[in-house]
């Protein structure tokens, strides 16, 4: 029965090229980029999803329903488990995959997935989380990775950076999921590119479980990668010098850790949301391209303490929905996360986060392929 309805989704995705197609890098994670498309999938149910990689085990369960269309490079379990050990394999994944025939196709891309091949005629519109920041912010990227990843990043980057250039000529709209954003793409390619910041995706009124037994009553959050540029282990060595203080860290971080920090992996939707439901607040020093989770987190009427850099500018209203690091060197850490009010009004700090609605997001994006009645009905679905 699911072949007969893969092969249906086909063929109207052939026949019917006012269908728009959805693409993404690949979809292997649990991250913001990811509920992006997940928010266009539901606004667009029919829309076939191109990417390269696809690991349903290690993403959102929802996509399970989804149209997912994957690359030769997911026969290889090592690519599905670690997309960064194909780093060099991606291009071609695009490269040599069938021309997408369609009205347009709604790119989700911090990677390579704007290399897709289209037919003469078919509108390429790109959703931008960053440029690849293994190309243009590579002192971000190789924060903590080993001596072989630099040096084959080194080797092949002149390389990849030409085909990435190449790609994005191809593209007829670029789009920025923050201000930073835009700049970026300005520097990385020389195009404009339209501000529309992300939605908040988290159903704040959904179920909620303790994730983990024996957690703290009072805690900061921290939610995140662990990635150089992420700075979760700066957070955690923070908090070595606040015993009387609590982190409960989301993610992955090594086994050396205080003991008044604690790790849970593996969490649930309903786990978030019970975290950030009772969390003092959310703690992040990250150079974000955008940043969803202190958003998530108002969405519960739960602070933020942020680095003042990145996405963070644009989604952070100072004051109502949380504060700003004065700066990120440990006594200042230390004293800001000592000094965090208690009292806050999370009604408004609720408020803050229900200014970014999906319903909207989808809107605004579709209305870059003004043309299409099958985006226009599936669209007033999402309303």
């Amino acid at each position: 029965m699911e072949d007969a309805t893969s092969c249906r989704r086909w063929w109207r995705s052939i026949l019917n090229r006012s269908v728009i197609t959805l693409a993404h890098d690949y979809i292997t994670q649990r991250g913001g980029a990811e509920r992006v498309v997940l928010a266009l999938h539901r606004a667009m149910p029919e829309s076939p999803i191109v990417t390269a990689l696809f690991n349903i085990n290690g993403t959102f369960p929802d996509f399970a329903g989804a149209d997912v269309r994957s690359s030769f490079l997911n026969r290889l379990p090592i690519f599905r488990k670690n997309p960064q050990a194909a780093l060099v394999a991606l291009p071609f994944a695009w490269m040599l995959r069938r021309e997408v025939r369609s009205e347009g196709v709604l790119i989700s891309s911090s990677g390579w997935a704007h290399g897709i091949r289209v037919a003469r005629g078919t509108k390429k519109v790109v959703y931008c989380h960053n440029p690849p920041r293994w190309l243009y912010q590579t002192e971000d990227y190789l924060l903590g990775r080993k001596l072989p990843i630099r040096w084959v990043l080194a080797t092949v980057a002149p390389l990849l950076r030409l085909w990435d250039q190449h790609a994005a000529r191809g593209v007829d709209t670029y789009l920025a999921n923050s201000t930073s954003v835009q700049k970026r793409i300005e520097e990385a390619y020389g195009r404009h590119a339209d501000v529309v910041f992300p939605p908040v995706m988290i159903d704040a009124e959904g179920p909620q479980e303790i994730p983990a037994p024996d957690l703290p009553t009072n805690y900061f959050l921290a939610v995140g990668r662990r990635r150089g540029y992420k700075g979760i282990e700066k957070i955690a060595q923070a908090f070595a010098g606040m015993p009387e203080q609590n982190l409960v860290i989301v993610g992955e971080m090594p086994a050396a850790l205080p003991g008044n920090v604690r790790v849970v992996r593996d969490v649930s939707d309903a786990g978030l949301r019970w975290l950030y439901a009772h969390a003092q607040a959310l703690v992040s020093i990250a150079r974000e391209d955008f940043g969803l989770s202190p958003l998530e987190a108002n969405a519960f009427g739960t602070p933020a303490l942020l680095v003042r850099s990145g996405g963070f500018v644009d989604s952070l209203d100072e004051g109502v929905s949380g504060l700003f690091f004065a700066s990120i060197d440990a006594p200042t850490m230390i004293a800001s996360i000592r000094n965090f009010p208690k009292q806050w009004d999370r009604g408004a700090i609720k408020a803050h986060a229900g200014k970014f609605n999906e319903t909207a997001f989808v809107e605004k994006l579709l209305s870059y392929f003004p043309s299409s009645p099958g985006a226009s009905l599936d669209r007033d679905r999402a309303s």
